[in-house]
């Protein structure tokens, strides 16, 4: 086998453990940067209350790293950490009664958004060569934004805001420039971490 080929083999993988020390540290640093994506100063946009964060790209990043188990993780325990009374959401916001704002669609949307782009880079690493990684990452980062996250958060808008979905849909519009750019940053940040630290979401088969 030549060196060229090495570098544009697909890896063909087991799944890394979740219940092990490695993933408990993981899921709690992926969780710490997902705070401070979120505690880090918005962008206050219109008039519906939901500012633009760092925080998807933090979401994305995890699971794009950790995989749809150990990602959903890190998100769930920060969610749990906003929860319990730390100030840990956007504007240093904390507590269940985030729920009854603007942003709670966008919320419970990253927690389907990190499981599902996991899945996709469990996918992408196992059966693609490197050179496709970080666009095809990419479109699995956008994609599962729209679906998840941006649908969520258009809901949520719509039903605490107490406005028609129309006028929550146009408000949403306003971060997919945002998303763009950091759904790119995110996959070409996973792919370098994945080239460094082959086995942090699969373990190759020796």
């Amino acid at each position: 086998m030549t060196e060229n080929h090495t570098l544009h083999e697909p890896i063909s993988s087991r799944p890394a453990r979740v219940v092990d020390p490695r993933s408990i540290a993981l899921v709690a640093v992926f969780a710490a940067l997902i705070v401070v994506a979120a505690v880090l100063p918005g962008i206050p946009i219109g008039a519906l209350g939901v500012p633009i964060t760092l925080q998807t790209f933090a979401v994305m990043l995890a699971g794009l790293c950790l995989g749809p188990v150990r990602g959903t993780l890190a998100v769930l325990l920060y969610l749990v950490l906003g929860f319990a009374g730390l100030p840990v959401f956007s504007g240093g916001r904390s507590g269940l009664q985030v729920m009854a704002t603007p942003s709670a669609g966008y919320l419970v949307g990253f927690v389907f958004a990190a499981f599902a782009v996991g899945y996709v880079a469990r996918y992408v690493l196992r059966t693609q060569p490197r050179p496709r990684w970080v666009p095809l990452l990419w479109i699995g980062a956008m994609l599962t934004s729209i679906v998840f996250v941006h649908t969520l958060g258009i809901i949520g808008i719509s039903i605490n805001a107490d406005v028609p979905l129309s006028t929550a849909f146009k408000g949403d519009l306003v971060f997919y420039p945002g998303d763009i750019v950091k759904n790119l940053v995110a996959a070409v940040a996973a792919a370098a971490v994945h080239r460094a630290f082959p086995d942090i979401l699969v373990r190759p088969v020796r």
